[in-house]
């Protein structure tokens, strides 16, 4: 056989037993192709002055490049161990170490660049469908075209080319590093198969359960008002970061052993067949696999909870626009809103109008304030916040005793920085009087726009009598350039875009003090969809490269248990017996960084989901059953591969 017919033949065993290795790089190269497409395609061009699209496609195949590039070497280690046999056999019939490193170099070149040809292919197949999923997404009125870019091309061979260059020198130093004898017991060595759990590794599964509980605890505490100064918050997220992170891999290499040996105890030793295939297993090879699956668990945990935390802000962009914007059209100019009414008239657009005085008046709350953050309060000080007040008559089926004032509700961030009471003594100061007042919470958004209340501080609602008094005694020195409020609300609904084109192609004299409600849910869906994209392109990439790397060790798992399956079909169990047990185990494998992952995540968005959106569940839950869902297809498909070894054991 000449050495020509050797390299085929070992390049279709290769495509045979790694197919999963060449559907990841082909996966990789397209979709790094399809983002530099992007990077480069004329239509991203609609992006400009809304939000830097080429930049932010730049940044993020910058970090799609340290996945893949990690990926390929560590799935490269693993390849290169399973041949170690082939390797050694080599040298027993007289190759030397740099003629076997020129087969192997060959054979590369061939699987890998045929599989990056192809992958670019498909990504210039599918960059069309991206660029359209992208408007779609940030709301862009553009025509995607199907571009292949020269230099997205050039682009992707040469990181590519890099990536190959540290694979071959990875594949050369193992070779050179590597002695006949050691290559045949390269793939004999055992993960740290110990037959007894030491007290040692108790005590580190219960340290590990602890720490990552108190990371837990400390984050749904983080801004709850027990971090009192900036120092304080950083420092407890520096802790929840460590002791998480550290928690988890103490988690993989002693609680899971713990764990099941208390199981295994339970039961007195006297295990079924599945129990074997499953606990046993799982008991001692996980520790072994200890730094990696911290790796996986926090990278995931770090994906899901950036895709829900943008989702969220992406999915509450219509409730942030409404409580920002109270009407379809919020002016605070009263020549604009008659110029911007009769242009509305002239298209024949029905509308409605409210017109509201807003006057900015200090307020003593230091009676009726929860807080205890300090340098919150520096900022904003208790005793006296100055806040946008209201007439009753602004607001329907509200009457008030001259001694009475309402608040509305805050945003929900200084909702948790400044919370307050629901009742209580506050005092409205005007240049010369100072007026007591009762207070109460009412639980209704402002009725003005977020121009009056810096985007989220509590409107005062005050009777007309003491409208009028502090109307007459305003401090001139806290007043803002525009103190009437002009909402415009659209009769027919249908019609709201429109008038909303007609909002944008009107020049307005004071061109700080209005906005549309449509048009910022429009600015937030484009600057968060565009995050959302990306983030999501990512977390699906790492999902698919964690979950081959996942399948990849199940993989050398079922071909160091193969003698163990060939003993037991011979004592008589079947290969539904055998299966049973895999399934369960598989649903541990991939189980358990999974569910440490959606944990990680789900006290990471809950500490703080309230600097994004209004909206938490909906958006957080979607995200993790699409992920979850992408995840479990791993587990399925490695079920599949042991079936095959199990199949061929007899």
């Amino acid at each position: 056989m000449s050495i020509n017919q050797l390299m085929l033949r070992n390049l279709k065993k290769n495509l045979k037993n790694y197919y999963l290795y060449v559907f990841a790089l082909i996966f990789s190269a397209a979709l790094y192709f399809a983002f530099v497409t992007l990077q480069y395609d004329p239509s991203m061009e609609q992006l400009e002055g809304s939000i830097k699209g080429a930049a932010a496609i730049k940044a993020a195949s910058i970090l799609l490049v340290a996945i893949v590039f990690i990926f390929l070497l560590y799935a490269n280690n693993i390849f290169i161990k399973r041949r170690s046999k082939e390797i050694g056999l080599f040298q027993l019939i007289g190759m030397t170490k740099n003629r076997i490193f020129r087969i192997l170099t060959a054979e590369n070149f061939i699987l890998y660049f045929g599989s990056l040809l192809l992958g670019i292919f498909v990504g210039f197949s599918v960059s069309k469908l991206i660029i359209m999923i992208l408007f779609k997404t940030i709301g862009v009125d553009a025509i995607a075209a199907l571009h292949f870019s020269y230099q997205a091309l050039i682009q992707t061979l040469i990181v590519f080319f890099i990536i190959y260059l540290f694979i071959m020198l990875m594949n050369y130093t193992f070779i050179q590093r590597q002695t006949i004898l050691s290559l045949f017991r390269v793939t004999s060595l055992t993960e740290g198969k110990l037959k007894k759990v030491s007290l040692l590794e108790m005590i580190i599964g219960m340290l590990g359960i602890i720490l990552i509980l108190v990371g837990y605890y400390l984050s749904s505490k983080l801004f709850g008002g027990d971090f009192t100064t900036m120092n304080q918050l950083f420092s407890a997220m520096i802790v929840i970061l460590g002791s998480v992170i550290f928690g988890t891999y103490l988690f993989y290499k002693g609680s899971v052993s713990f764990i099941f040996n208390i199981i295994r105890k339970k039961k007195q030793g006297y295990l079924n067949i599945n129990e074997v295939l499953s606990l046993s297993s799982i008991m001692f090879r996980m520790k072994s696999n200890a730094v990696l699956l911290t790796i996986i668990t926090t990278v995931s945990g770090l994906a899901i909870g950036l895709l829900s935390l943008s989702y969220i802000s992406y999915y509450s962009a219509e409730k942030s626009a409404e409580l920002y914007v109270p009407a379809d059209f919020s002016i605070t100019n009263i020549q604009d809103a008659e110029k911007f009414k009769k242009a509305l008239t002239a298209n024949h657009i029905g509308y409605t109008d409210k017109t509201v005085d807003v006057l900015q008046v200090a307020v003593n709350t230091e009676k009726i304030m929860d807080t205890n953050l300090k340098e919150m309060n520096a900022k904003f000080d208790p005793k006296v916040m100055t806040l946008p007040v209201i007439s009753e008559r602004a607001v329907d089926n509200i009457q008030l005793s001259a001694d009475e004032t309402l608040f509305t509700d805050s945003s929900g961030m200084l909702q948790k920085f400044m919370p307050m009471k629901d009742a209580g003594a506050i005092e409205l100061k005007g240049q010369h009087e100072v007026i007591p007042q009762q207070y109460k919470r009412l639980h209704i958004d402002a009725p003005i726009s977020g121009y009056f209340t810096s985007g989220g501080l509590p409107v005062a609602i005050v009777d007309e009598a003491i409208f009028e008094r502090l109307k007459k005694d305003l401090n001139p020195a806290i007043q803002i350039a525009s103190s009437v409020y002009i909402g415009i609300e659209i009769q027919d609904k249908a019609m709201v875009k429109a008038a909303n084109k007609l909002f944008n192609e009107m020049s307005f004299d004071d061109n700080n003090a209005f906005d549309s409600q449509l048009g910022m849910s429009n600015r937030q869906k484009q600057n968060m969809g565009l995050i959302m994209f990306i983030v999501a392109f990512l977390g699906l990439t790492f999902l698919i490269t964690s979950g081959c790397i996942l399948y990849f060790k199940q993989m050398d798992e079922s071909e160091d248990e193969r003698s163990s399956y060939t003993i037991l079909r011979k004592l008589g169990f079947t290969q539904g017996d055998l299966l049973q047990g895999i399934r369960a185990k598989q649903v541990f494998n991939f189980g358990i960084p999974l569910v440490v992952g959606l944990l990680h995540s789900y006290f990471a968005v809950q500490s703080g989901w309230f600097f994004f959106g209004s909206e938490l569940w909906t958006p957080m839950i979607i995200v993790m059953i699409l992920y979850a869902a992408l995840y479990s297809i791993f587990g399925i498909l490695s079920v599949f591969y042991y079936k095959k070894v199990i199949k061929e054991a007899l």
